[in-house]
């Protein structure tokens, strides 16, 4: 079943929302129980925040590119493929939110002014099979509702941790 669409407005709040309530879930933890795995081929909480920036990183970077030029066409790369570049696993948890919080303000002093004609523009992107159209909105649409999951999966973290 299709999903279905989310107003920019919905996009823009769950994006504003995210690093707040990562660090609300997180308050509680040290900066060792940030880094524990509570399993066997489970995310730390570090880990979870580290895929979150390079996504950002990876996406937004393509959303200023459709912003920038007109009708680019991008090839794809791959966050988990990105994360390699970074040096985001090794960092500590809370200098790292902080980066991801303030990456996120400048990202939504982007994308809050534009107006729909802007939120419409597009990329053909390559290099994952057959050559994909994405819009602006399509790129912040996606990274809204992949962030929900990991959010739900930081919380996860912290009760098991917190038991």
């Amino acid at each position: 079943m299709p999903r279905q669409p989310i107003t920019i407005e919905q996009v823009l709040t769950m994006l504003r929302e995210a690093p707040a309530r990562i660090a609300t879930l997180t308050a509680d933890l040290t900066p060792a129980q940030l880094h524990i795995k509570p399993g066997p081929d489970e995310w730390s909480a570090n880990d979870v925040l580290a895929h979150l920036r390079s996504c950002a990183d990876v996406w937004g970077g393509c959303i200023a590119r459709i912003i920038a030029e007109d009708r680019p066409t991008i090839r794809a790369v791959d966050p988990r493929t990105w994360i390699k570049e970074t040096d985001y696993l090794d960092l500590e948890f809370r200098p790292s939110l902080q980066a991801f919080t303030r990456q996120r303000a400048e990202f939504l002093a982007v994308l809050e002014p534009l107006s729909p004609e802007v939120w419409s523009r597009s990329a053909t992107m390559t290099g994952s099979g057959k050559p994909l159209e994405r819009t602006v909105q399509s790129f912040a649409q996606r990274m809204a509702r992949h962030e929900r999951p990991h959010l739900k999966q930081i919380a996860g973290i912290v009760t098991t941790l917190s038991a």
